[in-house]
């Protein structure tokens, strides 16, 4: 009964985290993603090649060759990510 205010809480904050990440990448112009959804995914995928020891610059350069993003919009989907998500 007491884990239900939680994950509540947990759910509330992650929508409050996307609606932040896909404005930031909005008012730079980056709509270059399939959905928000994919957006939302792509980001974690960010932080899990973080954790694996890729720097940010490999990251970036992952994202630009596996997306249509260009070189600047990719650098700032991974800073976003980065700011938004990663711990």
């Amino acid at each position: 009964m007491l884990l239900g205010p939680l994950g509540a809480a947990a759910t509330a904050r992650a929508d409050t985290n996307d609606t932040k990440f896909l404005a930031v990448l909005k008012s730079e112009g980056i709509t270059d993603h399939l959905s928000p959804a994919h957006a939302i995914e792509a980001t974690h995928t960010v932080c899990q090649k973080l954790d694996d020891g890729q720097t940010p610059s490999q990251v970036a350069s992952d994202v630009l060759n596996s997306s249509s993003m260009p070189a600047y919009h990719s650098g700032y989907f991974v800073g976003a990510s980065i700011d938004a998500y990663c711990p």
